[in-house]
């Protein structure tokens, strides 16, 4: 089995498949070494579950200043922040708690969960899926491939651009024309500015901002700020969101991820309340991020390949579910892969069951993100204080599978599926 890509969604999957001793697993990446980029990500209460039940529990508390708590949980602040006068209005209220870790921290913890037998190649960026052809010209072959790389996945390139060869075949042109559009990702309308930021250096600053110890959300008219402390208080994970809806599906001129100056976003907060100019003001190295997502795709597999993560569902990060989402993926896969039913012969049934449990639902919380971040950036013309109470009920309803649905449901149904076919 080979895995193409060694971001959360592939080596979550190895680290899935490796309590199955008959399944050989390679990992290809097409980076020259490991290294995710210096961010945060937060993980509610479903994919915990499965980092769980995966044995990462104890190493991944190590790196983080917040412990899982049950009950009521009052998560993130919401302020509406774009006048010199804030305005809190809002706590969110969870069931179980948001965990927060540095994304580089988080594979580092995966990859020490990795049998020595599994072999991981940098510098292999896919070029098509089974039988393999990488940009340096060797090849390799596998029984099945997952296409967990990423965004501009080579894998979903690959397996689309077959169904496109397979509709052209039997002059279905709008159906290929329909499988085309599906390839490529498309830009959000909306740019992040993504920083960590030294806890000290903002304590000198403002000593008792209210990030340094309590997650926030400030929102005001096409932008918000999210920022949280990381790596036991150390660092303030700080993203600004400059949003033009009107633009979404356009595309972007320039390089998607790149380091950039903090005046390209510091002149839209200049007018904010103080405690966002003085977190502006701690911003040194921003990168821009233009938030690309894939569109709702009709299949996450093709015989024996199959998607997952951002690969199969990018989607814009409004409810921080984007890798607990690939978490998701992972667990679900590596469950239905390593099952004893699964063989050479019947690999396609348990793929087709994984697009069966994990589209549909992967698509929603793609949908559902997207309209939160249309909520987060206040696009209404009016807003009085009871629009933001009731801006808060839609976007909580919107949001609270993260902390009221389990994935235990999906795992079982998963495995029934394959036991009774």
């Amino acid at each position: 089995m080979m895995i193409s890509g060694a971001g959360i969604a592939g080596l979550t999957t190895a680290v899935g498949l490796s309590k199955y001793q008959d399944i050989e697993v390679e990992i290809f990446e097409a980076a020259e070494k490991l290294a995710e980029v210096g961010a945060g990500i937060g993980v509610f209460g479903r994919p915990w579950e499965v980092l769980r039940k995966l044995g990462l529990e104890e190493d991944l508390l190590k790196l983080s200043e917040v412990k899982p708590a049950q009950g009521s949980v009052s998560s993130f602040k919401y302020r509406k922040s774009d006048s010199p006068q804030g305005i809190e209005f809002y706590t969110l209220v969870t069931q179980g708690n948001l965990l927060t870790f540095h994304r580089a921290d988080f594979q580092k913890v995966l990859l020490r969960k990795l049998p020595s037998t599994y072999k991981i190649h940098c510098r292999k960026p896919a070029g098509g899926p089974i039988s393999l052809l990488f940009e340096d010209g060797t090849r390799s072959s596998c029984d099945v491939l997952l296409g967990a790389d990423g965004l501009k996945s080579a894998v979903r390139r690959s397996f689309l651009g077959e169904k496109v060869q397979w509709a052209q075949s039997q002059n279905n042109w709008s159906e290929a024309a329909d499988i085309t559009a599906l390839i490529e990702p498309s830009w959000s309308g909306t740019n992040a500015y993504r920083a960590l930021i030294p806890a000290d250096r903002l304590r000198q600053r403002e000593p008792h901002h209210r990030v340094l110890t309590q997650p926030t959300q400030y929102l005001g008219k096409n932008g918000y700020i999210i920022a949280y402390p990381i790596a036991h208080g150390k660092f303030i994970n700080f993203v600004a969101f400059k949003s033009q809806h009107n633009l979404e599906y356009t595309k972007f001129h320039g390089p998607w991820v790149c380091p950039t100056d903090k005046l390209e976003f510091s002149s839209m907060f200049a007018s904010w309340e103080p405690e966002v100019r003085a977190l502006v003001d701690c911003v040194e190295k921003p990168l821009r991020w233009a938030v690309h997502t894939v569109k709702p795709l009709g299949s996450f597999v093709s015989r024996h390949v199959a998607i997952l993560g951002d690969a199969a569902h990018a989607m814009t990060p409004h409810q921080g579910s984007g890798a607990g989402q690939a978490i998701e993926d992972a667990f679900i896969l590596s469950t239905l892969l390593g099952h004893p039913l699964t063989t050479r012969d019947t690999i396609s049934r348990a793929l087709n069951i994984y697009d069966h449990i994990r589209r549909p639902f992967a698509l929603q919380v793609q949908e559902r993100s997207r309209l939160n971040g249309q909520y987060f950036t206040l696009s209404a013309p009016e807003i009085d204080f009871d629009f933001l109470k009731t801006l808060a009920q839609i976007f909580t309803k919107n949001w609270e599978w993260c902390w009221s649905t389990s994935l235990a449901g999906s795992a079982q149904e998963a495995t029934r599926l394959l036991e009774t076919s």
